[in-house]
C-alpha cells in the first residue's frame, strides 16, 4: 500500500466558537474557520510533510457530537470509484454517491459499513 488509511476526520460541534477555544488553547494551534455554505468548518493545521492526518471542527444540522457515534473519518483512496464498486456487494450501502468537493480537493462519498457506521471515502479521481 502506497498510503496512508486514514485521510481525514471531522468532530462534530454545536458551539464553533467554544470549541475552536478549546482546541486551540489545549493544542496550542490555530483553527481557520470556513463558512461552506452553511457547514462551517474549523480547519486543523497540516504539516504536509509529516506523517499523519488533519482534520476539521464541523458544525451543522447533519452532525450531531455523540460519545458513542464518534466522529466520521475519511478513507483516503486512489480512485473512490474502486471501493464504492465493492460497498453493495460487502452488504453495504451507499449514502450518498461520488460527488465532487470543487476547488481542486478531489471527491468524496459517503456508505454505511455491515455494522451501521457511517464512513467517507476520499480519492482525487
Amino acid at each position: 500500500m502506497d498510503f496512508n488509511m486514514v485521510g481525514w476526520f471531522e468532530i462534530p460541534v454545536t458551539d464553533m466558537d467554544r470549541a475552536k477555544k478549546f482546541y486551540e488553547y489545549v493544542f496550542n494551534i490555530k483553527i481557520s474557520i470556513h463558512d461552506l455554505g452553511g457547514l462551517v468548518m474549523g480547519w486543523f493545521p497540516t504539516a504536509p510533510d509529516k506523517k499523519g492526518t488533519s482534520g476539521s471542527l464541523v458544525k451543522h444540522e447533519m452532525y450531531t457530537p455523540s460519545a458513542t457515534d464518534g466522529p466520521l473519518l475519511y478513507f483516503t483512496c486512489p480512485d473512490l470509484d474502486i471501493e464504492l464498486g465493492r460497498v453493495e456487494k460487502a452488504n453495504g450501502i451507499i449514502l450518498q454517491p461520488k460527488k465532487e468537493i470543487g476547488g481542486g480537493h478531489g471527491f468524496t462519498a459517503l456508505i454505511k459499513d455491515t455494522e451501521g457506521n457511517r464512513i467517507a471515502l476520499h480519492s482525487l479521481k
